[in-house]
């Protein structure tokens, strides 16, 4: 009895440990081929009769000199790191004390106006061309980075204001009133009190927002028509 417990328990785990495995193989299956052929040879990787997972030739840093000393890899990269923390920085300045003030509203209406500004996230990026390209030249700010970070965040700052409302909503608002009762004041107990109960939250904005115009169509149909006169402002385009 003891002996077939111990066998099934084993079978579980192989049959956790191979889909584990089967998944992760899947998944890390990009990176291993974009770093095999990262040193490969161009003739070796282009020929039919060569195993594409076997170097038939020496390695080369051809193409790593190609991309680096070739290219503005380096700039491009730069400016999505520039515009990335700048969305990230102002949609969390936005949508945290939005989100919260939402999610402490009392009644319908905070629900209502919940999802009216999430609705606003739902509007077509080429219906608000227009009027957007007309701001960013208003401002002169026509191929220039600047002309991103005040675009991207009127995409961001709805989602992540509704996202955040609803992780706000399930902290007891009992929690604020002890901490007030201790002596905090409302921001500090938001401070200390709501705001490390909310670090998943956070964290799930900052992947949306960092992912979101820096990497879906938005950024091909749109962005780059904002900075396609000058190709040291381009963000690359991951």
């Amino acid at each position: 009895m003891a002996l077939a417990q111990r066998l099934k328990r084993w079978g579980a785990r192989g049959v956790n440990f191979g889909v584990l495995a089967a998944f992760a193989t899947f998944a890390a299956f990009p990176f291993a081929w974009m770093l095999i052929t990262t040193f490969k040879q161009t003739n070796d990787l282009l020929d039919p009769n060569h195993n594409p997972f076997v170097y038939h030739q020496p390695p080369t840093l051809e193409h790593l000199r190609i991309l680096f000393f070739d290219t503005l890899f380096g700039r491009w990269v730069a400016n999505t790191l520039f515009v990335g923390t700048s969305v990230v920085i102002i949609t969390l300045a936005l949508a945290i004390p939005a989100g919260y003030s939402l999610a402490r509203l009392s009644g319908k209406f905070g629900e209502k106006l919940g999802i009216a500004i999430f609705l606003t996230y739902l509007v077509p990026s080429t219906i608000l061309f227009i009027p957007l390209s007309r701001v960013v030249a208003i401002l002169h700010l026509q191929d220039s980075l600047l002309s991103l970070v005040l675009v991207y965040p009127s995409f961001t700052v709805p989602f992540c204001t509704w996202l955040l409302m609803g992780f706000f909503k399930v902290i007891p608002k009992d929690l604020e009133e002890a901490a007030m009762i201790d002596g905090l004041s409302r921001f500090g107990a938001f401070l200390r009190v709501i705001m490390p109960m909310s670090v998943a939250g956070v964290l799930t904005v900052i992947i949306f927002t960092i992912r979101g115009p820096l990497y879906l169509g938005f950024h091909r149909r749109f962005g780059q028509r904002l900075i396609s006169g000058l190709e040291s402002t381009h963000c690359y385009p991951w």
